[in-house]
């Protein structure tokens, strides 16, 4: 099996941003290829169509390779509830909620996982692009470590770094992560990346000489600032496009645990929308649409809504005839109550909603996680009724209430029996939905936002052909500026055993 290991200096190095490239390329090579992460921390997820739960960049890095996204390609996924605290979630399925160091004792068992996944994978496919995660010198992760180095030992594959120039101190972060780590996993290292690189080139070749010199590995190439990437952000949010002639004004509630906030994306790059995220201590500015997004923690995240007297100011807003949308979590916060009985997301039995609609909700441990080819059936909407929407739920809890006799949307479960989604208030300015993706395509965003406005024709921007654009950009680029014939030699060599 050709595996290759793309690790960081840090974080936010640009990790993902290479795998995805190097999936694409060779793609385009006519080579199969699969992403694969052993483990990622991350509060944006996708659904697969087997119903399982894998990190965004891995569901990105999927379409980037051109096959269907598999919870194989994120055997282990931990989506963060507390600053100490993580939802544990192996090969797609939620295990459990664990502190730090009980997930510590676990990784042993975590690491089978692992291994079992990558078996399944070489089995379908001719070559694996592996993300690590963070960095692999952090000293104090290294004792069972499945994420970097304990991996690539396990499985015996070559390591690239890649290490961000535009933070500073490219050549220390370097020089430093290789001089940490054991001369073993020094050997496995076979070259640098350098990216997000901004000037001339022939200035920075001096620094190259002397960092193959120093290290005696080779660098396979620097990738320039890609100024306007617009990929899936799995951590990293834009939180404001401010257009001077906006034709509608947006905003998303900013809250500590937000999930899923690519549900925001191509709303974020149309110019017709003026999209502002609202953060703690701020005041929510007079717009048109209001909208509480997904949370991993409910309990938590609502509890910091009121104190920051969003409640208030969001109820001022609907008598002003504003409109509201709640989406996942943010549907949950607009009820009576939420249940907690099994202490899912806290220590405490129940919590008051917004008391905007009528219905309670349970949280249970039961996930539901689907994709959904749903209708938009909500009559007060007027262009948005019988409009096709592709999404996914990916939520924990039942809400029930008489607010849900008039649905938002209706879709097909896997049973075939018809159900309903979400509720329309019956002055048409509240709508509540359990569905990811509202905005991904053409079709039910124009719908949504001429429910916002209807007075405008706005055009949407399909969020698919876009995400396809910036791919082919980013396999461009990688063509351009790395030694793609090398990284596949390397690969290949490693395999055989050179």
């Amino acid at each position: 099996m050709n595996t290759l290991m793309i690790q960081g200096t840090t974080s936010d190095a640009g990790k993902s941003t290479l795998v995805t490239g190097l999936c694409r390329v060779l793609a385009n090579r006519g080579l199969k290829i699969a992403p694969f992460k052993p483990q990622n921390m991350a509060l944006n997820s996708a659904v697969t169509e087997d119903g399982g739960e894998i990190g965004r960049a891995q569901a990105l890095q999927a379409v980037a390779a051109k096959v269907p996204a598999q919870v194989d390609f994120n055997p282990i996924l931990l989506k963060p509830n507390s600053d100490t605290g993580a939802q544990v979630i192996v090969h797609g399925k939620a295990l459990s909620n664990m502190e730090a160091d009980s997930y510590h004792d676990y990784k042993k068992v975590a690491m089978q996982a692992v291994l079992d996944s990558h078996q399944r994978l070489t089995e379908q496919f001719d070559y694996l692009m592996v993300e690590g995660a963070g960095s692999p010198a952090e000293i104090n992760l290294r004792e069972n470590d499945i994420a970097n180095m304990g991996y690539a030992e396990a499985v015996d594959c070559p390591v690239i770094i890649i290490a961000d120039i535009d933070k500073g101190g490219v050549f220390a972060h370097l020089v430093g992560t290789l001089a940490l780590l054991s001369d073993n996993e020094q050997a496995r290292v076979k070259g640098f990346v350098i990216n997000r690189f901004r000037g001339d080139i022939t200035l920075l070749q001096s620094g190259l000489d002397w960092l193959e010199q120093k290290t005696g590995k080779p660098v396979l190439g620097v990738l320039p600032y890609l100024h306007d990437l617009a990929l899936d952000a799995e951590d990293a949010l834009s939180t404001t496009n401010v257009v001077a002639q906006s034709a509608i004004n947006i905003c998303v509630l900013l809250l500590p645990h937000i999930s899923n906030h690519t549900d925001f994306d191509s709303l974020r790059l149309n110019p017709a929308v003026n999209l502002n995220y609202v953060k703690v201590g701020q005041a929510i500015p007079a717009v048109d649409l209001i909208i509480i997004p997904g949370s991993k923690n409910v309990i938590s995240d609502l509890e910091f809504l009121i104190a920051q007297q969003w409640g208030e100011q969001i109820k001022q807003h609907l008598r002003y005839g504003g409109k509201l949308l709640g989406i996942c979590g943010g549907l949950q916060m607009l009820g009576k109550s939420i249940f907690d009985p099994l202490h899912i997301e806290s220590n405490i039995n129940d919590i008051n909603g917004l008391g905007i609609a009528d219905f309670d909700t349970v949280l249970t441990e039961k996930k539901a996680l689907n994709q959904v080819s749903a209708t938009i059936v909500a009559q007060q909407m007027l262009a948005a009724d019988n409009v096709k929407l592709e999404g996914y739920e990916i939520h924990c809890g039942q809400s029930d209430g008489s607010a849900f006799a008039t649905p938002f949307a209706e879709f097909n479960n896997s049973n075939g029996t018809l159900v309903s989604d979400g509720f329309i208030s019956e002055d048409g300015l509240v709508v509540g939905t359990y569905l990811h993706g509202l905005f991904d395509k053409p079709e039910p965003t124009q719908a949504i936002l001429s429910w916002v406005k209807p007075e405008l024709t706005i055009k949407a921007l399909d969020l698919n052909e876009h995400r396809e654009q910036q791919l082919e950009r980013l396999a461009k680029v990688c063509e351009q500026h790395l030694a793609i014939d090398n990284i596949i030699n390397i690969t290949q060599e490693f395999a055989r055993g050179d």
